[in-house]
């Protein structure tokens, strides 16, 4: 019934499995991917068809975590997987990156790919098995697709790399000093087509090192790829790229000279309006038969691009009239919201980020439910791009793939810098609000989003910035690369290429080719150009922060406190009733974890001592020979009881009361009555033994024994 066909390698520390043939059979192409225990399975499909003016490339990725293949049950109230969580959206980004530029031009049919993870042994992330998976599928499938492709992750600690390293190993880097970066590559067999990190302030050098080191590791698999596909692909689809040479000529003949006149315009909305006319005028030049083609927006594309690279790489001006490496005009200004705990407004050209810090207690921090366990995050970026922001109308929803992409590259290039959990014990939430973008509104994010913080009293190691390089690539292999890209540069490029750091390092860099890769040598001057873009964004950067940012009084205070693991319990009380007294009394948040780190919250800072004194009265002991403040609680023929520290009693004989001699302790005493005592010591049953005779009623200080 079956006619499977299985392919398997040594990769790393785990065995590599590609198989085909036994599921999913009517799929044009499907593969089940294991590495170790983790198993995917990707399914493509395609029309054999374009559908009628159809002028663009409809792919669509998915990728789907069912909580069956770790042996979990989804959380909530619904027990079903239901909309994408932010790990399948961002892996499914991570597929569809390297693999859209490598269908053969012209090819417009849509095409679907499903990666499914069915088993995860919690130690290799399948996100890599998945663009593996993918990747065979497609090479199977007989789409045009110009593949294979493979990925793997790279990690660097002691100075080595580290071909795919376990969940456990990346997660939460920023408490793992051994471990300084999480890289994802992936490659063809000639070049690098996509690359995405979170770094530890590594140098240029070291960056390039790991994707060169990435890019070798990943070349077994693509022969493993070819080989599977050498005996199970399916038939090539019958597809040649349509000719339409007659029509861009006339296109061309229509509209070239008023098409380079809009280009030389400097400024977006007037140049994006005279893009516009230029093409209406090429329409109305052209026949009936000429506007109905279906490759006519291809058309124009093609003399819109072929003008602007063109002119760049010829003469090194850009559209703006900038150089290839010069950044555009940048203003920051922070403080610009009176109630919120931090704000700046991040201005490069005609590109702005206003991005509002919000601090928060131990109840801010966001649940998340994974895979690989249940976890916390008190540290969040969510990055808007409204339509105004680009002078469109549109609809507004929830956020999309792109906003989800662009806000963890912000979070993945700041969190490198973040204070300790105990030095700063607040959650922090950025928003991102794109308000006017032409160019990496990302990389606004990053740099608004570093001079928010600091606005907001967050201790920072080092400002982050970040800017976006672009490339044009020519047939005839010269080139340009450009620092700081326009929409259109980057649109009509072949690169967009992403790098955030700090004075010390890089702490993100992200990288999507629209070409069939490009050399070390490429990235090498595209890092080294980015640094010199970065150090003059920092140095603009610096102006708008002028000292320690005072902490907002609308923010919360947290003060922390570390208590016994023993006394956890005393802390918290029967059901809750010791804290729940303590959070009443005081009006302060109190959060106490397992580890005996306890966090006080209030704007209040008199509402965060009373709680400290109320805990620490708990916690702590007494201290022999030291004096304090208590109410008698009970009287009895031999001395009073009283309450002291915190919910400790001890007796005070009746004849420690007084330097005379008393007939009863309620003489001199009543309950409720403040005192001043001694603690004198412990007696053989560990009993509390208390004096108020030596001590001055009054002044609580003890009295001398000449006295």
């Amino acid at each position: 019934m079956f006619d499977v066909t299985t392919k398997s390698m040594q990769w790393g520390e785990e065995t590599l499995t590609l198989e085909t043939g036994k599921v999913a059979r009517q799929a044009d192409g499907s593969v089940i991917a294991t590495l170790g225990e983790t198993s995917v399975m990707a399914n493509v499909t395609y029309a054999r068809q374009q559908k009628p003016g159809q002028d663009f490339f409809p792919l669509t990725v998915h990728y789907q975590e069912k909580y069956y293949a770790a042996g979990k049950i989804p959380g909530g109230f619904f027990k079903r997987e239901a909309r994408p969580t932010e790990k399948e959206t961002l892996t499914a980004r991570l597929i569809d990156r390297p693999i859209r530029p490598l269908f053969v031009p012209g090819f417009k049919n849509e095409v679907l790919v499903m990666c499914t993870v069915l088993s995860h042994d919690l130690v290799n992330d399948p996100d890599m098995v998945a663009m593996i998976a993918a990747s065979a599928a497609l090479t199977l499938s007989g789409a045009p697709f110009m593949g294979p492709i493979a990925g793997c992750r790279v990690g660097f600690e002691d100075g080595d790399y580290v071909l795919n390293p376990t969940v456990d190993d990346m997660q939460d880097l920023r408490l793992n000093p051994e471990q300084r970066l999480d890289l994802v590559v992936a490659g063809t067999k000639d070049a690098v087509m996509m690359v995405e990190s979170e770094a530890y302030e590594l140098s240029e050098a070291e960056m390039l090192g790991a994707v060169k080191f990435a890019h070798e590791q990943i070349q077994p698999v693509i022969d493993l790829i070819i080989a599977l596909a050498e005996d199970a692909a399916k038939e090539p689809f019958d597809f040649q790229p349509a000719d339409y040479s007659e029509l861009f000529d006339a296109v061309k003949a229509a509209g070239d000279t008023q098409m380079r006149a809009a280009f030389a315009i400097s400024d977006k909305q007037e140049r994006t309006a005279a893009v516009a006319a230029a093409r209406d005028a090429i329409k109305e030049a052209l026949s009936e038969e000429q506007l109905a083609d279906a490759n006519l927006g291809s058309a124009l594309k093609k003399l819109e691009a072929g003008i602007l690279r063109g002119d760049v790489v010829k003469t090194g001006k850009r559209i703006d009239g900038r150089s290839t490496d010069e950044i555009r005009s940048i203003v920051c200004e922070t403080g610009m919201l009176p109630r919120t705990h931090g704000s700046a407004l991040f201005t490069r050209g005609e590109t702005q980020g206003l991005v509002v810090t919000t601090l928060g207690t131990g109840d801010d921090e966001q649940f998340i439910d994974a895979l690989h366990g249940n976890f916390k995050s008190n540290f969040l970026l969510h990055y808007n791009f409204p339509p105004y922001s680009v002078g469109e109308v549109g609809r507004v929803g929830g956020p999309g793939r792109r906003e989800i992409g662009h806000g963890k590259l912000a979070w993945r290039a700041l969190q490198a810098v973040l204070p300790a959990s105990t030095d700063f014990p607040y959650t922090i939430r950025l928003v991102s609000e794109i308000t006017e973008s032409n160019g990496s509104s990302s990389m606004a994010s990053v740099c608004g989003g570093s001079l928010s913080m600091m606005d907001a009293g967050v201790p920072l190691k080092s400002a982050v910035a970040g800017v976006a390089m672009g490339l044009i690539l020519e047939e005839d292999g010269s080139y340009a690369i450009l620092s700081d890209i326009l929409g259109d540069e980057d649109h009509l490029g072949d690169m967009d290429f992403k790098v955030a750091g700090t004075e010390n390092g890089i702490t993100s860099l992200q990288m999507d080719i629209k070409i069939a890769g490009i050399t070390p040598e490429i990235m090498e001057k595209a890092l080294a150009q980015a640094k010199d873009g970065r150090m003059h964004i920092l140095g603009e950067m610096s102006k708008a922060i002028t000292g320690a940012a005072d902490f907002s009084v609308h923010a919360p205070r947290i003060e922390t406190m570390q208590v016994p693991t023993d006394k956890i319990r005393e802390v918290i009380g029967s059901g809750g009733k010791v804290i729940r007294e303590i959070v009443e009394v005081s009006g302060a948040k109190v959060d106490i974890n397992d580890d005996g780190i306890i966090k006080i919250a209030s704007p209040n800072g008199d509402s965060i001592k009373k709680a400290y004194d109320m805990i620490y009265s708990i916690v702590a002991e007494p201290e022999e020979g030291a004096i304090y403040t208590g109410k008698v609680v009970k009287i009895v023929d031999f001395g009073a009881f009283v309450n002291f520290f915190g919910k400790r009693d001890g007796l005070v004989h009746v004849s420690q009361i007084e330097n005379r001699r008393l007939n009863h302790p309620s003489d001199v005493l009543k309950e409720g009555q403040e005192v001043k005592v001694k603690l004198l010591g412990f007696d053989d049953r560990g009993k509390v033994r208390l004096s108020m005779k030596i001590v001055d009623q009054e002044t609580g200080e003890e009295i001398s024994p000449e006295s």
